[in-house]
């Protein structure tokens, strides 16, 4: 890596952030022998490394633990009164963010031929055939500029929200002291993860979804199961059905920032506002992109009505030399997809025609279980039969899983749709254990375009859950 000293450099490429697609692109285009600039305002990693997947993931390894030891009497073991270090775990997540960031930065740092800058960048106009950077007091030209800037959480306008208080999923990795009772408004993936975290850490939780039912994306009776298993972990659940809005956020009767908060609720079709008091309060009502202060409009880079910059299945802009990459181009807000889009474009510029076009997203809500999922839902599915197209579905309940009942995790539901006439799987949703790592072979049916006979006739390992798709697919029947 360059010494990062000069006021004006000219390059090949310029990456402005270091989310999951940029230190691999950085380093590849390095190591072509182009010069290239990366630049990061905050911390290297992204969101991912540093508030995201690892952060949380290793909290959840926590959780699980101690859940776990709760339950040793069921599995025959004695173990006594389970506490947790609630300090203790939060350091040993910084810890681990702290290696990864680092390994990463190290990564950056080794290739020849890349400036890094630490400092926010933005677009200023044009010089000739170059694209103008700027960052602090350095002035970069570059004949092609990647966006990769990530997001943000999204504050919503609470009335005494500004009066309190509040985390997001970003600060509430800084707590060294548990809450006593944590109160999460939004009931989608964030705050239905770090909601059952926190529960098996040992405080109270309460989460209110506005919406009809948490993880509003997908089918009613995956949701049910979600939330009656949050519930049974004393996970407290308010959703549409009870509540029809927040109306306001409000110091409680301690008066201080951080003390008593009560969350004012206005109860579905009712007058009356009712109050649920905790002492923390966690916003997690969606991400929007960072892309309002990237200086876009400098050079001509359209974005939607939300902040993002839509792009061709290439990830190229409407401006020719600019790429959008990751959760910023709205083709999938995922570390994984984040990473392939560094791919696609590395392919399209050694020659390659790789496209994110009918791109299938294969994604996980990291409950423990997880729900592992890819392609329609069920309800997506059944939305077209008016159109003319035929589906098959089939399910199986975790709780006749050999795996499952061996190991002691029965919840959940395993299920698949196919299009009747092509014979492809079109969907799955995978409620249970490893439901994260076994939905990947639907996955992978699907990007191999191949039938699902293949997988109904091929000789799966035993004792798996993935043994259990022959069965599941012996069942399909006609969606009606």
């Amino acid at each position: 890596m360059t010494a990062d000293r000069r006021t004006s450099l000219t390059v090949d490429a310029a990456i402005i952030g270091t989310g999951q697609a940029a230190p691999a692109l950085a380093t590849a285009l390095a190591g072509r022998g182009e010069r290239v600039a990366v630049f990061e305002g905050g911390t290297t990693g992204g969101s991912c490394v540093n508030v995201g997947c690892t952060p949380t993931k290793t909290l959840r390894a926590s959780a699980r633990i101690a859940h776990l030891a709760r339950r040793a009497a069921d599995f025959g073991v004695q173990v006594g009164p389970v506490t947790v270090d609630f300090a203790a775990v939060m350091e040993r997540t910084q810890g681990v963010v702290r290696s990864s960031r680092s390994g990463l930065q190290r990564w950056i740092d080794g290739a020849d031929g890349l400036t890094f800058i630490q400092e926010y960048a933005a677009l200023d106009g044009r010089d000739g055939e170059h694209f103008v950077v700027r960052a602090g007091g350095r002035r970069v030209r570059a004949r092609r500029v990647y966006l990769n800037t990530g997001t943000r959480p999204f504050v919503p306008e609470i009335p005494g929200l500004d009066q309190v208080t509040a985390l997001t999923n970003e600060s509430i990795l800084q707590l060294r002291e548990q809450p006593r009772h944590l109160v999460i408004v939004g009931g989608s993936y964030i705050g239905l993860e770090l909601g059952q975290i926190f529960r098996r850490l040992g405080s109270e939780v309460t989460i209110i979804e506005a919406g009809p039912a948490i993880a509003g994306r997908e089918d009613p009776d995956v949701t049910d199961r979600i939330a009656t298993m949050l519930r049974d972990e004393g996970v407290a659940i308010l959703t549409g059905h009870s509540v029809e809005r927040v109306e306001r956020v409000e110091r409680g009767p301690s008066g201080t920032s951080i003390g008593e908060i009560r969350v004012m609720v206005r109860e579905d079709g009712a007058c009356a506002t009712h109050g649920v008091q905790g002492s923390h309060l966690l916003i997690a009502t969606g991400r929007i992109p960072n892309t309002h202060d990237l200086g876009l409009e400098t050079v001509g880079v359209h974005v939607d009505d939300r902040g993002f910059v839509p792009t061709n299945g290439r990830l190229e802009t409407n401006v020719a030399g600019i790429w959008a990459l990751g959760d910023i181009n709205k083709r999938g807000a995922f570390t994984h997809t984040s990473y392939q889009d560094h791919e696609i474009v590395l392919a399209n510029h050694l020659g390659g025609a790789r496209s994110a076009d009918g791109r299938v997203a294969t994604y996980a809500l990291y409950t423990d279980p997880p729900l592992g999922r890819v392609g329609m839902t069920e309800g997506e599915a059944r939305a077209l039969l008016a159109s003319g197209r035929r589906f098959l579905v089939a399910q199986h309940a975790m709780e006749h899983v050999s795996r499952a009942k061996e190991e002691g995790e029965t919840i959940g539901v395993m299920k698949v749709i196919v299009d009747a006439e092509s014979r492809r799987f079109v969907g799955a949703s995978l409620l249970g254990i490893r439901g994260d790592e076994v939905v990947q072979v639907i996955g992978a049916m699907m990007a191999a375009d191949a039938p699902y006979d293949v997988l109904k006739e091929a000789l799966p390992v035993h004792p798996t859950v993935t043994e259990f798709f022959p069965t599941i697919l012996g069942k399909l029947r006609p969606l009606e």
